[in-house]
């Protein structure tokens, strides 16, 4: 259950993140979950080399958290293309 339940949050946070660089009409739903789980990947690398905690589980601070490295693995593939 904890799977699925790390899926949902992964396409809400790719969609969120597709919302806000504009690309939501070009990306699909498994974009979104990829870009999200990709994306909360990215956001946590960031975090844990700046020297904060990384949040665990499901919280407001981790969702952004996950969003924000989504929009940052958009603006990325943007660039190299």
């Amino acid at each position: 259950m904890n799977f699925i339940a790390w899926i949902i949050f992964g396409a809400l946070a790719g969609w969120i993140a597709s919302i806000l660089t504009g690309k939501n009409r070009k990306m699909n739903g498994l974009a979104n979950v990829v870009i999200g789980i990709f994306g909360a990947f990215v956001g946590a690398g960031i975090m844990t080399t700046l020297g904060m905690n990384v949040p665990v589980g499901f919280t407001l601070i981790g969702f952004l958290v996950a969003v924000g490295g989504a929009v940052l693995l958009i603006i990325a593939t943007r660039l190299i293309r």
